[in-house]
Protein backbone atom coordinates (compact mmCIF):
# COMPACT_ATOMS: atom_id res chain seq x y z
CA UNK A 1 0.00 0.00 0.00
CA UNK A 2 1.25 3.48 -0.86
CA UNK A 3 0.56 6.30 0.86
CA UNK A 4 -2.37 7.63 -1.39
CA UNK A 5 -3.77 3.93 -0.41
CA UNK A 6 -3.92 4.84 3.04
CA UNK A 7 -6.96 5.83 4.89
CA UNK A 8 -7.03 9.06 7.05
CA UNK A 9 -6.48 7.25 10.34
CA UNK A 10 -3.42 5.01 9.09
CA UNK A 11 -1.96 7.90 7.66
CA UNK A 12 -2.10 9.56 10.94
CA UNK A 13 -0.88 6.72 13.02
CA UNK A 14 1.58 5.81 11.53
CA UNK A 15 3.02 9.83 11.19
CA UNK A 16 3.67 9.10 14.44
CA UNK A 17 5.85 6.38 13.80
CA UNK A 18 7.91 4.48 12.95
CA UNK A 19 7.46 1.46 15.50
CA UNK A 20 9.96 -0.92 16.27
CA UNK A 21 9.35 -4.28 15.14
CA UNK A 22 6.84 -3.18 13.16
CA UNK A 23 8.07 -3.31 9.54
CA UNK A 24 4.60 -3.82 7.76
CA UNK A 25 2.71 -2.38 5.80
CA UNK A 26 -1.36 -1.77 6.48
CA UNK A 27 -4.03 -2.91 4.71
CA UNK A 28 -7.63 -1.20 4.39
CA UNK A 29 -10.41 -2.42 4.11
CA UNK A 30 -14.10 -0.27 4.01
CA UNK A 31 -16.93 -2.18 5.36
CA UNK A 32 -20.50 -1.63 4.58
CA UNK A 33 -21.58 0.83 7.09
CA UNK A 34 -18.45 3.15 5.87
CA UNK A 35 -15.55 2.29 8.12
CA UNK A 36 -12.19 1.38 7.42
CA UNK A 37 -10.58 -1.19 9.25
CA UNK A 38 -6.79 -1.44 9.46
CA UNK A 39 -5.21 -4.89 8.78
CA UNK A 40 -2.01 -6.99 8.25
CA UNK A 41 -1.92 -9.48 5.77
CA UNK A 42 1.45 -10.85 6.03
CA UNK A 43 3.07 -14.50 4.22
CA UNK A 44 2.52 -16.46 1.14
CA UNK A 45 -1.37 -16.15 -0.02
CA UNK A 46 -1.22 -20.01 0.33
CA UNK A 47 0.37 -20.14 3.33
CA UNK A 48 -1.84 -22.27 6.32
CA UNK A 49 -4.04 -19.13 7.84
CA UNK A 50 -3.11 -17.47 11.17
CA UNK A 51 -5.93 -15.01 12.34
CA UNK A 52 -4.18 -13.14 15.11
CA UNK A 53 -6.76 -11.11 17.27
CA UNK A 54 -5.77 -8.63 19.67
CA UNK A 55 -7.33 -6.79 22.94
CA UNK A 56 -7.70 -3.41 24.97
CA UNK A 57 -5.91 -1.22 24.73
CA UNK A 58 -3.46 -2.70 22.13
CA UNK A 59 -3.76 -3.25 18.40
CA UNK A 60 -1.74 -5.19 15.64
CA UNK A 61 0.94 -3.84 17.11
CA UNK A 62 1.07 -6.65 19.94
CA UNK A 63 2.07 -9.63 17.43
CA UNK A 64 4.55 -8.17 15.75
CA UNK A 65 7.25 -10.82 17.09
CA UNK A 66 5.21 -13.47 16.14
CA UNK A 67 4.23 -11.79 12.33
CA UNK A 68 7.77 -11.91 11.83
CA UNK A 69 8.65 -15.30 13.51
CA UNK A 70 6.22 -16.87 11.28
CA UNK A 71 5.58 -14.86 7.94
CA UNK A 72 7.74 -16.84 5.66
CA UNK A 73 5.63 -19.45 5.41
CA UNK A 74 2.11 -18.85 7.00
CA UNK A 75 -0.05 -16.23 5.80
CA UNK A 76 -0.76 -13.80 9.08
CA UNK A 77 -4.13 -12.26 9.26
CA UNK A 78 -3.79 -9.65 12.30
CA UNK A 79 -6.89 -6.76 11.91
CA UNK A 80 -6.98 -3.28 14.32
CA UNK A 81 -10.11 -3.54 15.77
CA UNK A 82 -12.65 -0.65 15.01
CA UNK A 83 -11.33 2.10 17.12
CA UNK A 84 -8.17 0.42 17.87
CA UNK A 85 -4.65 0.77 16.16
CA UNK A 86 -5.16 2.34 12.84
CA UNK A 87 -8.48 1.67 12.07
CA UNK A 88 -10.90 4.10 12.22
CA UNK A 89 -12.57 6.15 15.35
CA UNK A 90 -15.46 6.35 15.22
CA UNK A 91 -17.99 7.77 17.67
CA UNK A 92 -20.79 6.17 19.22
CA UNK A 93 -23.67 7.45 16.36
CA UNK A 94 -21.80 5.71 13.61
CA UNK A 95 -20.57 2.53 15.21
CA UNK A 96 -21.90 0.31 18.04
CA UNK A 97 -19.26 -0.95 20.08
CA UNK A 98 -20.31 -4.23 21.46
CA UNK A 99 -19.16 -7.49 21.22
CA UNK A 100 -21.36 -8.96 18.41
CA UNK A 101 -20.10 -5.70 15.97
CA UNK A 102 -16.40 -7.28 16.31
CA UNK A 103 -17.54 -10.43 15.48
CA UNK A 104 -19.21 -9.48 12.39
CA UNK A 105 -16.60 -7.24 11.91
CA UNK A 106 -14.16 -10.17 12.17
CA UNK A 107 -16.73 -12.34 9.38
CA UNK A 108 -17.03 -9.66 7.19
CA UNK A 109 -12.89 -8.76 6.91
CA UNK A 110 -11.89 -12.97 7.00
CA UNK A 111 -14.96 -13.00 3.67
CA UNK A 112 -13.23 -9.93 1.76
CA UNK A 113 -9.93 -12.10 2.14
CA UNK A 114 -11.20 -14.81 0.32
CA UNK A 115 -10.28 -17.27 3.39
CA UNK A 116 -13.31 -19.59 4.11
CA UNK A 117 -10.95 -22.89 4.90
CA UNK A 118 -9.22 -24.02 7.73
CA UNK A 119 -7.72 -21.37 10.39
CA UNK A 120 -5.53 -21.53 13.28
CA UNK A 121 -6.74 -18.87 16.00
CA UNK A 122 -4.54 -17.02 17.92
CA UNK A 123 -6.10 -15.17 20.57
CA UNK A 124 -5.14 -12.54 23.89
CA UNK A 125 -7.15 -10.62 25.90
CA UNK A 126 -10.57 -9.37 24.33
CA UNK A 127 -9.26 -11.21 21.62
CA UNK A 128 -10.49 -14.20 22.85
CA UNK A 129 -14.26 -13.69 23.40
CA UNK A 130 -14.18 -11.98 19.71
CA UNK A 131 -12.47 -15.46 18.51
CA UNK A 132 -14.64 -17.81 19.86
CA UNK A 133 -17.41 -15.61 19.34
CA UNK A 134 -17.08 -15.79 15.88
CA UNK A 135 -16.06 -19.53 15.95
CA UNK A 136 -19.20 -20.24 17.52
CA UNK A 137 -21.13 -20.90 13.96
CA UNK A 138 -17.95 -22.25 12.52
CA UNK A 139 -16.17 -24.28 15.13
CA UNK A 140 -15.40 -26.75 12.27
CA UNK A 141 -13.06 -24.43 10.97
CA UNK A 142 -11.51 -23.70 13.65
CA UNK A 143 -8.08 -26.15 13.78
CA UNK A 144 -5.55 -25.12 16.09
CA UNK A 145 -5.31 -22.71 19.06
CA UNK A 146 -3.06 -20.26 20.54
CA UNK A 147 -4.56 -18.97 23.68
CA UNK A 148 -2.16 -15.81 25.54
CA UNK A 149 -4.04 -14.41 28.33
CA UNK A 150 -7.48 -13.97 27.80
CA UNK A 151 -10.93 -16.09 28.10
CA UNK A 152 -13.27 -17.77 26.57
CA UNK A 153 -15.75 -17.53 29.44
CA UNK A 154 -17.13 -15.73 32.16
CA UNK A 155 -15.69 -14.40 34.92
CA UNK A 156 -14.47 -17.23 37.53
CA UNK A 157 -16.72 -17.29 40.68
CA UNK A 158 -13.33 -17.18 42.45
CA UNK A 159 -11.91 -14.10 40.59
CA UNK A 160 -13.11 -11.02 41.81
CA UNK A 161 -13.63 -7.67 38.95
CA UNK A 162 -10.09 -5.90 39.42
CA UNK A 163 -10.81 -1.99 40.61
CA UNK A 164 -9.37 -0.79 38.04
CA UNK A 165 -12.12 -2.42 34.95
CA UNK A 166 -14.72 -1.60 37.35
CA UNK A 167 -13.60 1.96 37.52
CA UNK A 168 -14.38 2.30 33.79
CA UNK A 169 -17.06 0.03 32.86
CA UNK A 170 -19.69 1.10 36.21
CA UNK A 171 -18.31 4.42 36.61
CA UNK A 172 -19.10 7.63 35.09
CA UNK A 173 -15.77 9.68 37.11
CA UNK A 174 -13.87 6.81 35.95
CA UNK A 175 -15.21 6.43 32.04
CA UNK A 176 -14.10 10.22 31.69
CA UNK A 177 -10.95 9.92 33.25
CA UNK A 178 -9.99 7.21 30.84
CA UNK A 179 -11.00 9.17 28.09
CA UNK A 180 -9.61 12.43 29.26
CA UNK A 181 -6.25 11.18 30.14
CA UNK A 182 -6.07 7.67 28.37
CA UNK A 183 -5.55 6.54 31.73
CA UNK A 184 -6.51 2.54 30.39
CA UNK A 185 -3.70 2.93 27.46
CA UNK A 186 -1.19 4.66 29.41
CA UNK A 187 -1.69 2.03 32.38
CA UNK A 188 -1.06 -1.44 30.35
CA UNK A 189 1.94 0.51 28.65
CA UNK A 190 3.48 0.78 32.23
CA UNK A 191 2.36 -1.99 33.96
CA UNK A 192 1.24 -4.77 31.79
CA UNK A 193 5.03 -6.19 31.90
CA UNK A 194 7.12 -7.50 34.24
CA UNK A 195 10.28 -6.22 32.20
CA UNK A 196 10.34 -2.06 31.66
CA UNK A 197 9.02 -1.37 27.89
CA UNK A 198 11.42 1.04 26.38
CA UNK A 199 9.96 4.36 25.70
CA UNK A 200 9.20 3.84 21.82
CA UNK A 201 7.33 0.26 22.91
CA UNK A 202 5.11 2.17 25.37
CA UNK A 203 4.58 4.82 23.33
CA UNK A 204 3.76 2.55 20.57
CA UNK A 205 0.95 1.13 23.31
CA UNK A 206 -0.69 3.64 24.22
CA UNK A 207 0.20 6.77 22.24
CA UNK A 208 -2.41 5.85 19.75
CA UNK A 209 -4.99 6.58 22.00
CA UNK A 210 -4.27 10.02 23.32
CA UNK A 211 -6.89 12.37 23.10
CA UNK A 212 -11.14 11.85 23.87
CA UNK A 213 -11.71 10.43 20.59
CA UNK A 214 -8.85 8.47 20.16
CA UNK A 215 -9.51 6.68 23.73
CA UNK A 216 -13.32 5.70 22.68
CA UNK A 217 -12.84 2.09 21.79
CA UNK A 218 -10.76 1.87 25.38
CA UNK A 219 -13.53 2.56 27.41
CA UNK A 220 -16.26 1.13 25.55
CA UNK A 221 -14.29 -2.31 25.39
CA UNK A 222 -14.26 -2.13 29.45
CA UNK A 223 -18.23 -1.00 29.24
CA UNK A 224 -19.04 -3.65 27.30
CA UNK A 225 -17.26 -6.47 29.47
CA UNK A 226 -19.85 -8.89 30.54
CA UNK A 227 -20.23 -10.31 34.59
CA UNK A 228 -24.29 -10.89 34.18
CA UNK A 229 -27.41 -12.35 32.28
CA UNK A 230 -28.48 -9.03 30.91
CA UNK A 231 -25.04 -8.05 30.16
CA UNK A 232 -25.67 -7.50 26.50
CA UNK A 233 -22.54 -10.06 25.43
CA UNK A 234 -23.08 -12.31 28.25
CA UNK A 235 -25.07 -15.08 25.84
CA UNK A 236 -21.93 -14.93 23.34
CA UNK A 237 -19.61 -15.54 26.63
CA UNK A 238 -21.97 -18.06 28.04
CA UNK A 239 -22.39 -20.17 24.98
CA UNK A 240 -18.33 -19.80 24.10
CA UNK A 241 -17.55 -21.06 27.63
CA UNK A 242 -20.18 -24.42 26.67
CA UNK A 243 -18.68 -24.86 23.57
CA UNK A 244 -14.74 -24.31 24.64
CA UNK A 245 -14.34 -28.14 25.27
CA UNK A 246 -15.22 -29.29 22.01
CA UNK A 247 -11.65 -27.68 21.14
CA UNK A 248 -9.83 -30.63 23.36
CA UNK A 249 -9.61 -33.27 20.29
CA UNK A 250 -7.95 -30.03 18.57
CA UNK A 251 -3.92 -29.06 18.99
CA UNK A 252 -4.12 -26.04 21.51
CA UNK A 253 -1.51 -23.92 22.92
CA UNK A 254 -1.31 -22.02 25.84
CA UNK A 255 1.18 -19.19 26.50
CA UNK A 256 0.58 -17.63 30.31
CA UNK A 257 1.71 -14.64 32.38
CA UNK A 258 0.79 -15.06 35.56
CA UNK A 259 1.33 -11.88 36.93
CA UNK A 260 -1.92 -10.43 34.62
CA UNK A 261 -3.84 -8.79 36.99
CA UNK A 262 -7.24 -10.07 34.79
CA UNK A 263 -6.54 -13.06 33.66
CA UNK A 264 -4.29 -14.73 35.71
CA UNK A 265 -4.32 -18.29 37.16
CA UNK A 266 -8.20 -18.26 37.64
CA UNK A 267 -8.51 -17.83 34.03
CA UNK A 268 -5.74 -20.18 33.19
CA UNK A 269 -7.48 -22.98 35.31
CA UNK A 270 -10.28 -22.77 33.45
CA UNK A 271 -8.50 -23.08 30.28
CA UNK A 272 -6.76 -26.45 31.59
CA UNK A 273 -10.13 -27.52 32.83
CA UNK A 274 -11.65 -27.17 29.28
CA UNK A 275 -8.47 -28.31 27.29
CA UNK A 276 -6.68 -30.86 29.44
CA UNK A 277 -3.85 -32.24 26.33
CA UNK A 278 -3.22 -28.47 25.80
CA UNK A 279 0.64 -27.66 25.20
CA UNK A 280 1.75 -25.05 28.16
CA UNK A 281 4.32 -22.43 28.68
CA UNK A 282 3.76 -20.75 31.93
CA UNK A 283 5.76 -17.78 33.32
CA UNK A 284 5.15 -16.55 37.35
CA UNK A 285 7.38 -13.77 35.77
CA UNK A 286 5.42 -12.45 33.07
CA UNK A 287 2.43 -10.22 33.10
CA UNK A 288 -0.39 -9.08 30.66
CA UNK A 289 1.10 -8.38 27.87
CA UNK A 290 2.94 -12.18 27.98
CA UNK A 291 4.40 -11.35 23.82
CA UNK A 292 6.55 -8.34 25.67
CA UNK A 293 8.17 -10.06 28.84
CA UNK A 294 8.79 -13.59 26.99
CA UNK A 295 8.83 -13.33 22.71
CA UNK A 296 12.25 -14.80 22.47
CA UNK A 297 10.77 -18.09 24.13
CA UNK A 298 7.43 -17.75 23.17
CA UNK A 299 7.55 -16.57 19.60
CA UNK A 300 9.91 -19.77 18.45
CA UNK A 301 7.60 -22.46 20.78
CA UNK A 302 4.74 -21.00 18.63
CA UNK A 303 6.79 -21.92 15.63
CA UNK A 304 7.41 -25.05 16.73
CA UNK A 305 3.72 -25.94 17.73
CA UNK A 306 2.25 -25.20 14.09
CA UNK A 307 5.12 -26.49 12.38
CA UNK A 308 4.36 -30.05 14.42
CA UNK A 309 0.44 -29.93 13.92
CA UNK A 310 0.39 -29.10 9.85
CA UNK A 311 -3.46 -28.91 8.80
Amino acid sequence: MNADNLSAEQARVLAQGPFPDYPFTPQAFVHANGLTQSYLDEGPRDGEVVVMLHGNPSWSFYWRKLVLGLRDRYRCIVPDHIGMGMSDRPGDDRYEYTLQSRIDDLDALLRHLGIDGPVTLAVHDWGGMIGFGWALKQSERVRRLVVLNTSAFPLPTAKRMPLRLRMGRDSRIGGFLIRRFNLFARGAAHFGTRRRLSPDVRRAYSGLYDGWDAAISTLRFMQDIPLAPGDRAWPLVEASAKKLPDYADRPVFLGWGLRDFVFDRHFLEGFRAALPKAEQLVYGDAGHYVLEDKADELVPAIRAFLDKHPL
